[in-house]
């Protein structure tokens, strides 16, 4: 209640459209955590509640618990998702599908990896994330393999034979998922917002699509396991 109403005051606003659990608390009772979010809602200090990063089988339980209390239902999910980051996939995205809950997806384009601007075989550009440690390099160095790299270059004519850049077709890649709703696009300078947004809205036929698989699929992570929040602190 505290961080709502500090957040409230910042934002100079009486009420938040969406507002989500950030990863899995696996300190706090659920039946606490879903009260909180339905007070607020009641409160009218949030329109619709959704979470970030839970498994399938947590969002089940909550979804459960709502509906046995009459509370609202989540309305997102925010997973990370990508060509190489796949584990929503399997289980949150079938979920999803049959409970009505939309994913508004982070990282379409891996840190960075699928820009295509990490060559094989050769260093880091200067100051790119990948070298910069307060900027996610530890986060993306796990792409940084030759082989995923390689995987990435052979997506460059498949983006040129559609008009594409490579980083708008890893967004417009996402958005074929008919389970996401929208796509979370990091940018440091404004033209690349601009030409990312071009992304919005391109159709990929199904030859792209495989092409696009028999490039990077082998690569890419699937196992719904790795979707997990931080486990409980000792």
């Amino acid at each position: 209640m505290e961080s709502i109403n500090g957040s409230l005051k910042r934002l100079q606003t009486d009420h938040i459209d969406l507002y989500q659990a950030h990863r899995f608390d696996y300190e706090t009772p659920l039946e606490e955590t879903l009260k909180a979010f339905d007070d607020l809602i009641r409160q009218g200090k949030v329109n619709y509640i959704g979470v970030s990063e839970w498994r399938a089988s947590e969002i089940a339980a909550a979804l459960k618990i709502q509906d046995a209390m009459g509370y609202d239902r989540f309305v997102s999910s925010q997973p990370q998702y990508s060509m190489l980051w796949r584990v929503i996939e399997k289980e949150i995205v079938p979920l999803s599908e049959k409970e009505g809950i939309g994913q508004i997806v982070w990282s379409p384009i891996a840190q960075g990896i699928l820009t295509g601007k990490y060559l094989p075989g050769k260093k880091a550009p200067a100051g790119s994330r990948a070298t910069d440690k307060k900027s996610g390099a530890n986060m993306i160095s796990g792409w940084m393999r030759d082989e995923v790299l390689e995987g990435v270059q052979k997506l460059v004519p498949v983006a040129e034979s559609v008009g594409l850049s490579m980083a708008q077709l890893a967004i417009a890649w996402v958005l074929q998922n008919k389970n996401v709703s929208s796509a979370i696009i990091g940018a440091s300078k404004a033209k690349q917002v601009k030409e990312n947004v071009k992304a919005a809205g391109v159709k990929l036929e199904p030859a792209v699509l495989k092409a696009i698989d028999d490039a990077i699929g082998g690569l890419a992570e699937r196992d719904p396991a790795k979707g997990k929040s931080p486990e409980k602190r000792p």
